[in-house]
């Protein structure tokens, strides 16, 4: 090979590296990168579901852009939906879809961006690991109050539920109970993290819990022949499931709608899966 097309093979190459790299630097749209000139606030609040994956996406962000502020509170589905809508937050997550009076009320904007299941859960010393829809349901209405009658100790149920604001409970309460009665007898806990610990600490109660939230504080319960997994909830043969929303009071501007974005971006889908839920993606 003659020197001049030695010299000439080695600037094309070159030129070709630097085309390489030039355009592998450009992130594509949703990525951490959007971050990098942007400052400002982000206020979020609502279902408690969301607040893994919502701390896990603001812990990127903020530790990428020093001059990104992220907050994040719980308060139940209802609770986000009406912070959005009153200007209180700018992201107000809930476990259900908003109702069409409160997308009209407020002028809401819906960005469902994973599926999760709700699943029973009970104390792991609980023998009584499976149950039909109909014995839940005379469970939680106050029907069947003794664990002996299903196979269980002879001590009294203690039911677990959660407030009316929670997404978690609608879903439950719709899919899982037929929109059935809930005992005025239950407890009442504020989140999933409050109801995984009342379960946990109490060997005769039963609650029910985010499929993406549970471990092995607690015991799943197979309903009607489906276990509460991920993998289930994926193939439809466990149905009790619900969309994972965050709401804006209009169309997302600026910073919000990077974060918006980014949930749903390959990082934000793979950190949702992590979580325990089902990206959309």
């Amino acid at each position: 090979m003659k020197l001049g097309t030695v010299k000439r093979s080695c600037i094309l190459t070159g030129i070709l590296i630097l085309f390489f790299f030039s355009v592998s630097s450009i992130a594509p749209a949703g990525t951490i990168d959007l971050f990098t000139s942007e400052k400002g606030d982000i206020r979020i609040s609502g279902g408690t579901a969301h607040i893994p994956v919502m701390k896990d996406a603001a812990k990127l962000i903020m530790e990428h852009n020093l001059d990104i502020r992220i907050s994040i509170a719980g308060g139940g589905s209802g609770v986000g939906i009406k912070q959005v809508g009153e200007g209180l937050v700018d992201i107000g997550n809930s476990g259900r879809k908003p109702t069409d009076d409160e997308i009209q009320k407020y002028g809401l904007k819906l960005f469902q961006w994973a599926i999760d299941g709700v699943g029973v859960v009970v104390n792991p010393q609980n023998p009584v690991k499976a149950l039909s829809k109909t014995r839940l349901s005379e469970i939680f209405a106050g029907k069947v109050v003794n664990w002996k009658i299903l196979g269980g100790p002879d001590k009294t149920i203690n039911v677990y539920t959660r407030d009316n604001s929670s997404g978690t409970r609608e879903v439950f309460w719709e899919k899982a109970l037929d929109k059935g009665e809930i005992t005025d007898k239950a407890n009442v806990v504020v989140s999933n993290g409050a109801m995984k610990t009342a379960v946990a600490n109490d060997p005769y109660g039963i609650g029910y819990v985010s499929v993406g939230h549970m471990d092995n504080s607690t015991a799943p319960v197979i309903l009607d022949g489906a276990e509460p997994t991920i993998d289930n909830v994926k193939n439809g043969s466990y149905k009790i499931a619900r969309g994972l929303f965050s709401n804006t009071k209009g169309e997302p501007k600026e910073l919000v709608k990077k974060f918006i974005d980014f949930l749903f971006s390959p990082e934000g889908q793979q950190i949702a899966a992590k979580n325990g839920f089902i990206p959309v993606k």
